[in-house]
């Protein structure tokens, strides 16, 4: 099939019935987390490679929208994850069908509202499930909106990258499945055009997904002449930083520091010792269409099928075995180590094994005369303890008798209160009723032992007080496996400020379907510090004790979100 940019593709308006609108209603129940990309600010991206971007258009209004507002009776949008050139991107709930979803919205008369509804709905026809699926693409009240999943349990290979290089496994699944997913659309006609590692997303099961087909390029108003070549490299590009935590050109982008200015682009091996040596040849030969010379003399790749071939070719890159742990040491038997009783075999120094031979049996008269002696010992001893424990038995009646009064335990030691008791957690599970979890990911953070890892919750415009209009709190319900007496709790928190509200109640299950308000309070306490220490008037039974923030402080920007109104947990206790 021919070549073709997806953004250059004309439409009508939205009239009549919408068949997208069918396939929200059927899609599953995932749905993508959309966070902001760091270089959305600038209006072309440092070391961006992908095609090249319509001239500068006059600054358009983004529609002024906010928490709470509802689109076609259904989608409540509930955080603006992005805004600019006139779009906004939001994370907003599927009231009809009870799910997060993700929405892009841009006014109707933006100069690229029809190229993004025609993106949109080409996308949406390629039903691949290895990309971000588009779930409905309307235009109503002056607005053009585009609706997709939203994978709540999926991070960004930006934060991946954050924390290191891959390894060469994770690097060989991210450029075969990347690739064959990218083959596939261009089979189809369709071209992303900005795979940056903003697009990417790995789930929790190590499969990657890419979101925005051609839809992120509309909305930036990006084309290119070569889009398949523009694609191939940008596969390269992601291949080579998820191999040396590097962007393979001279600026920064995408939180990652780029090549060294004048020495070109080198090979992945060059730039990192260790890196697999099969891998940086493919990345470079992904990449030879800047002008790069190809590792080996190998031909460059210019298309998706012909990147998916060369990684084919290349011999299978399998998982690193696990790392063994040697069991903690303990005493074993001479059975135990096989040796039946023999000593062992081997360098080992010989075990010489005493036994202690009976004493010999007493012979002739002497013998039985001491057997009688000893057996007329025992009687005696038999009959002298019976009449001492007769003898303490009559006094202890008779001293009762006389006196008119019995000697009463010492309750003395039962007045001093006890000491609290650590109940173990045994499990936990972020409380959403809503449907729109903020971390369920990162809930065994906050019970893991270590304070530098946290759950968190998205960044919200309005606070401290999330009522009304946000929502109605977040929280976590934790199982301290069976029914316990709570009486205190300790959480630490990641950011301090005015301020933090926690209440602590008792649940009936790890995903309660009662609302709060008819749960059984514990305590609650308000803290503008980073620690919030809760005690109840007098300890309450529960197994599951669900943790409800209703206020939080406002914080700054960080690797997962805006500024705004936020909180994180990084470790809770409780005691009975």
């Amino acid at each position: 099939m021919a070549e073709r940019s997806t953004a250059a593709v004309d439409v009508a308006d939205n009239s009549g019935d919408n068949p997208l609108t069918a396939k929200a209603d059927a899609a599953t129940t995932d749905g993508v987390a959309e966070s902001i990309d760091t270089a959305d600010t600038a209006e072309q991206d440092p070391g961006d490679t992908g095609g090249e971007r319509k001239p500068t258009e006059p600054s358009i209004a983004t529609p002024e929208l906010h928490s709470g507002h509802k689109l076609a009776r259904r989608y409540r949008l509930e955080e603006c994850v992005t805004r600019l050139d006139g779009f906004s991107s939001w994370r907003a709930v599927d009231e009809k069908l009870r799910r997060a979803v993700g929405v892009h919205l841009l006014p109707a008369d933006h100069p690229r509202a029809r190229s993004v509804l025609a993106a949109a709905r080409s996308s949406a026809l390629l039903g691949d499930p290895r990309f971000v699926q588009v779930l409905d693409a309307v235009e109503e009240n002056d607005l053009v909106y585009v609706v997709h999943e939203w994978l709540p349990d999926a991070t960004e290979l930006t934060a991946l990258l954050a924390l290191g290089p891959l390894e060469a496994h994770d690097a060989y699944q991210l450029v075969t499945q990347i690739s064959q997913a990218m083959a596939a659309a261009h089979r189809e006609g369709l071209a992303h055009l900005r795979l940056t590692p903003g697009a990417i997303l790995r789930t929790s099961s190590g499969q990657y997904r890419i979101r925005g087909l051609a839809v992120n390029a509309a909305l930036r108003g990006i084309t290119s002449d070569t889009p398949q070549r523009t694609d191939t490299e940008a596969i390269g590009a992601l291949l080579y930083a998820s191999l040396t935590q590097r962007w393979p050109y001279d600026s920064d982008a995408y939180g990652l520091h780029g090549l060294p200015k004048g020495v070109g682009l080198i090979a992945p091996d060059q730039v990192r010792a260790g890196v697999h040596r099969g891998l940086s040849e493919l990345a470079m030969r992904a990449l030879a269409n800047d002008g790069a010379t190809a590792s080996r003399q190998e031909p460059a790749c210019t298309t998706p099928d012909e990147l998916v071939k060369a990684v084919s070719a290349m011999p299978r890159i399998r998982p690193p075995e696990p790392a063994f742990t040697a069991p903690p040491e303990y005493q074993r038997t001479t059975y135990q180590q096989g040796t039946y009783g023999r000593p062992p075999a081997g360098p080992h120094p010989a075990v010489t094994q005493v036994v202690q031979a009976p004493p010999p049996a007493l012979q002739g008269r002497t013998g039985k005369a001491i057997k009688w002696a000893v057996s007329a010992l025992l009687i005696a001893a038999l009959g002298l303890g019976s009449w001492q424990l007769a003898d303490s038995l009559l006094g202890h009646d008779k001293g009762s008798g006389e006196s008119g009064t019995s000697q009463q335990p010492n309750k003395g030691d039962g007045d001093k209160p006890k000491a609290p008791v650590p109940l173990r957690i045994q499990g936990a599970e972020e409380y959403a009723p809503d449907g729109s979890p903020q971390d369920a990911g990162g809930v065994a953070k906050t019970y893991d032992g270590d304070s530098s890892t946290y759950w968190r919750t998205k960044s919200f415009f309005d606070g401290p007080a999330m009522a009304p209009s946000v929502k109605q709190g977040v929280g976590i319900v934790y199982d301290l496996g069976s029914s316990k007496n709570v009486s205190t709790a300790s959480i630490l928190l990641r950011y301090g400020g005015d301020h933090t509200k926690i209440t602590l109640y008792a649940a009936n299950s790890l995903s309660p379907s009662v609302p709060v308000g008819s749960m059984k309070k514990i305590a609650t306490v308000t803290t503008d510090g980073t620690q919030a220490d809760l005690k109840a008037n007098k300890p309450v039974k529960a197994q599951y004790v669900l943790v409800w923030i209703t206020a939080m402080p406002k914080a700054g920007a960080d690797q997962f979100s805006g500024a705004g109104y936020k909180q994180a947990i990084t470790d809770v206790k409780f005691t009975g």
